[in-house]
């Protein structure tokens, strides 16, 4: 039986996923985390064949734990099941030390797949992203300003872009909101812009954000 470990603050994800494997005879979620420092402290049990993590955890970034779990359970792998399109965040985490990434709008058979193909010792992606890690792997530089920052910038300029509050972002990162001012203004600078408004502008542009509804 494949044991899955999910990981997602929300109760009926986590319901959703019991469902989708429920329908295959050899798979199982045998425990489920509400947060990363739960996962953290579930990861350390061996008895798991998969996780599967959702980025948008409270408080520890997605990222930082994938980082963690790989210093806690290096032979663990993880499928990071996110609302994030790819292109967003699927470099991002494959270098973070996953093994697949996929959205949530994702049909459940994939999410099967993925796991399966994970197991079967390949890392998985869609074919579009499959043709993007190609393409960066074979680039010396990024393509675009956003692929220059860090994970903690990009994370930073993500929630802004979002309309978040510099407060705001300390509380849902567990940072200081001093040290929030000094990732925004590293990303100002890293992206030659000059206020918030730029950033929006060019995150529309890029499609790291929705532009709304056309008035």
């Amino acid at each position: 039986m494949i044991r899955v470990l999910i990981a997602d603050d929300h109760a009926i994800v986590r319901q959703g996923l019991h469902q989708v494997l429920a329908g295959e005879a050899d798979m199982t979620v045998a425990g489920e985390a509400a947060t990363g420092e739960e996962l953290l402290r579930m990861a350390r049990d061996r008895g798991w064949d998969m996780v599967v993590l959702d980025l948008s955890l409270p408080g520890v970034s997605g990222l930082d734990v994938q980082r963690e779990l790989k210093h806690i359970a290096p032979d663990l792998p993880v499928l990071i099941l996110s609302v994030h399109a790819e292109d967003q965040y699927a470099i991002r985490a494959l270098r973070a030390g996953a093994r697949g990434y996929l959205t949530k709008e994702a049909a459940p058979e994939e999410l099967v797949n993925a796991i399966r193909t994970i197991l079967a010792g390949d890392k998985y992606v869609s074919p579009s992203m499959a043709q993007q890690l190609a393409e960066h792997v074979a680039s010396q530089t990024p393509e675009h300003m956003h692929e220059a920052l860090s994970d903690r910038e990009f994370e930073v300029l993500r929630l802004l872009v979002a309309g978040k509050r510099v407060k705001e972002i300390a509380e849902a990162m567990g940072l200081s909101p001093k040290t929030v001012s000094t990732y925004r203004s590293r990303v100002l600078e890293k992206m030659h812009m000059e206020s918030n408004a730029d950033l929006v502008q060019y995150a529309i542009q890029e499609r790291l954000i929705d532009p709304g509804p056309t008035p």
